[in-house]
């Protein structure tokens, strides 16, 4: 079949900009998938706090020190994004397995409003709280 002189397509989409262009519904669930793995580190770190604070003083002052550093504090940044970011497309599935919004142009909306409004919420989270 490869060998049919009428067939110029290419066999596979490993050229992405010349072949494939990414889409809104397909790069929001691989990066629902990154948020969701994220969060689990995220929470580990947070699990590790807690650890180390029943342990005691001197193991608290190292998880703690960890936590509080500027890549601590990036870190839970991203992981509040990462939150409203995955419980928004969290939603979109919900939707989506009540029969609704599963035309292209809908999803794709969704997800440029949904991406839009986590970055909204983490900056009112990060103000407010």
């Amino acid at each position: 079949m490869a060998d049919n002189p009428q067939d110029k397509r290419p066999l596979s989409p490993f050229m992405i900009g010349q072949y494939y262009r990414p889409q809104w519904t397909s790069m929001s669930s691989i990066f629902t998938r990154i948020t969701g793995l994220s969060l689990l580190v995220s929470a580990l770190m947070i699990v590790w706090w807690f650890v180390a604070a029943s342990v005691g003083a001197e193991a608290f002052a190292i998880a703690n020190g960890f936590l509080t550093s500027w890549f601590g504090d990036l870190v839970l940044f991203l992981s509040t994004w990462a939150m409203w970011y995955h419980m928004l497309f969290g939603v979109r599935h919900l939707i989506w397995d009540s029969g609704r919004m599963l035309e292209v142009d809908q999803s794709e909306l969704y997800a440029q409003a949904a991406l839009v409004v986590s970055v909204l919420l983490t900056i009112f989270v990060v103000i407010v709280l």
